[in-house]
């Protein structure tokens, strides 16, 4: 019986070691197709959404301007600011968060999800209605690079 016991604590701390290597394992960059460059659905904004810890974040990366670098509320640079945070999977292979609006410094609760491939949906809310809200259509992005000061390119699509 001295064996049994051995054996099933030996198989007990095997089971817990991968449980907790699946939880913390960060998935690969292929398992989460909202992950990389987004392109907003007025292209004048564009988004890096990657893994933060188990969740998903999105940063502004690239703005459309003219003279300078827009401001938030609070008077600082736009320009790598988190906008999207807290997205945690939800049912349906989408993730539900919180967005930024940093013209006002609102936070709504958001979702987004791939709907096509390189399509990705991002839907605003408040009160924690869906129906609530607004949806808009973002684009992977494919061009060229970001100039300085997060400006994107005129020929960004």
């Amino acid at each position: 019986m001295r064996g049994a016991g051995f054996f099933a604590a030996v198989l007990l701390a095997v089971t817990s070691f991968a449980s907790a290597q699946a939880q913390t394992a960060p998935a690969a960059p292929s398992d989460i197709p909202e992950e990389g460059l987004w392109l907003s659905e007025g292209h004048d904004g564009l988004f890096s959404i990657e893994p933060c810890g188990h969740m998903l974040c999105g940063q502004l990366v690239g703005m459309a301007y003219d003279t300078t670098v827009p401001k938030d509320v609070w008077g600082r640079s736009q320009c790598g600011i988190r906008m999207l945070t807290d997205f945690v999977p939800i049912e349906d292979r989408k993730w539900q968060g919180h967005i930024l609006d940093p013209r006002t410094g609102r936070v709504y609760q958001a979702r987004i999800w791939v709907s096509a491939p390189n399509v990705l949906k991002l839907r605003g809310f408040v009160l924690g209605m869906p129906l609530l809200g607004e949806t808009q259509t973002w684009s992977r992005y494919t061009g060229p690079p970001v100039g300085p000061q997060c400006k994107l390119p005129k020929d960004a699509h």
